[in-house]
């Protein structure tokens, strides 16, 4: 499971640079999405932080569990791991409905979706055995 640790490493770490980044306004005007500045736009994207935070904790937290050979790791892993694929997934069919496609914003989220299937039957077909 090491490649799944550095993935969760990743997303993890990754989503709470992310929000740090976007409190603080440092991404530059032409990279930003349209509408980034709209109330109902930015509302829609803040809307992501709790679950991005809780994937995180649950991220980083199945790591920990892992380390100290707590079983529950899988538990918490596959929450993080459903979670992050809806993450991924609402924020691709956003923008598919709005019909705004810019692969600086669809890469990353795309990544939310491909990798999670995999560890997810994984886990629950190790669970099963």
């Amino acid at each position: 499971m090491n490649t799944l640790r550095f993935l969760f490493f990743i997303t993890d770490i990754g989503f709470i640079v992310y929000w740090i980044i976007t409190l603080f306004h440092l991404i530059p005007d032409e990279y930003l999405f349209p509408d980034y500045r709209n109330p109902v736009t930015v509302a829609w994207n803040w809307s992501f932080f709790p679950l991005d935070m809780f994937i995180s904790a649950t991220g980083l937290l199945s790591i920990y569990l892992k380390k100290r050979d707590n079983r529950i790791w899988k538990n918490i892993a596959l929450i993080s791991l459903i979670l992050t694929f809806c993450s991924g997934l609402q924020a691709i069919s956003f923008w598919t409905i709005a019909g705004y496609f810019d692969i600086s914003w669809w890469l990353p989220n795309l990544f939310l979706m491909l990798y999670p299937p995999y560890f997810i039957f994984r886990i629950a077909k190790d669970s099963l055995e």
